[in-house]
């Protein structure tokens, strides 16, 4: 039980960013956090902040933030969007890049995010799976330290802001079929296969579905011609869709809510009128609405073949 409570070896890492490869050797006498995360994870995303906050705030102090990329989808193995992710977020601390899920194991993680905090001794003293308790993971990284001080000033925008709560009443939902739910075009789904799709009369809420020629496989829908469209009927603040292009060419794409443009309604990834441009893999926040949120119909129509869909998300 004793080995099980001390920080495991960093070693399965198959490569790693801002800093050379580290051990719990090399960590001794310095307290450590460990945080677990993949790019697309809507969760992820919103605890970056605090992530990032604590990083900078208690470096000094002697601590240590180690982010763990260990990806969910077959795109997120590619170390380029990985870079591109520590880059867009401002990530300054040691990435480790866990494509064969070792590191992972070897924490026994199930989650993301993930925190494990590491005491100077290299004991893991907490943890913590998913959103949310900031303060009070800030106090554990204060004790480990040793100081007391005033937390940190954190504010999230963009995909980064804490989701709304009190309306959030849509589920993240998968749309490949292998965790897939609440398929509404009419006719069966064909799994692997090639097939043309249309949008049925009426969504239920939380109820997707697809229209033109689309490919569902196992962790994600591929579109095969250009003018194929998702819908999803959604009650929350703001949706957010996973996608990627699947090739090298940018991906056009246009975003209606309740059958016309969003407005003020827009999402960061798109523009009033609903424009966007798919042009590599990662989360598309959609919609954000401004105003009372409601029950909505959010439909996203792809100009050109070649666009995968991954999950649907929501804050």
């Amino acid at each position: 039980m004793a080995d099980r409570l001390h920080m495991p070896s960093l070693a399965g890492a198959t490569g790693w960013l801002n800093s050379a490869p580290l051990t719990p050797a090399e960590l001794h006498g310095q307290v450590v956090l460990v945080d677990f995360w993949t790019l697309t994870c809507i969760n992820w995303l919103r605890t970056e902040p605090y992530i990032r906050g604590w990083a900078q705030a208690y470096r000094n102090d002697g601590l240590v933030v180690i982010g763990v990329h260990t990806p969910e989808f077959s795109f997120e193995h590619e170390i380029e969007r990985v870079a591109e992710a520590t880059t867009q977020r401002g990530i300054d601390y040691p990435v480790a890049i866990d494509n064969q899920y070792e590191v992972w194991s070897a924490f026994a993680n199930h989650y993301w995010p993930a925190l494990y905090f590491v005491d100077a001794d290299g004991i893991i003293r907490d943890h913590h799976f998913g959103e949310g308790r900031y303060e009070q993971s800030e106090r554990v990284v204060q004790r480990l330290l040793g100081i007391d001080r005033e937390p940190v000033s954190v504010e999230g925008v963009g995909v980064e802001a804490e989701a709304d709560w009190d309306q959030l009443n849509s589920p993240e939902t998968y749309l490949g079929y292998s965790r897939g739910e609440h398929f509404a075009s009419p006719g069966r789904a064909a799994l692997d296969e090639r097939r043309t799709y249309q949008l049925p009369e009426r969504l239920v809420l939380n109820h997707w579905a697809l229209s033109g020629e689309w490919t569902i496989g196992s962790e994600k829908v591929v579109l095969a011609q250009a003018g194929g469209s998702i819908a999803f009927r959604f009650q929350a603040r703001d949706a957010h869709l996973v996608l990627s292009p699947g090739g090298d060419e940018p991906i056009p794409f246009r975003v209606l809510l309740d059958g016309a443009a969003p407005g003020q309604s827009h999402g960061v990834d798109i523009d009033p009128d609903g424009n966007g441009l798919l042009r590599n893999g990662r989360l598309y926040q959609l919609v954000r609405q401004y105003d009372a949120v409601r029950e909505r119909t959010l439909e996203i129509t792809f100009l050109e073949p070649g666009a995968a869909a991954y999950v649907f998300t929501f804050g």
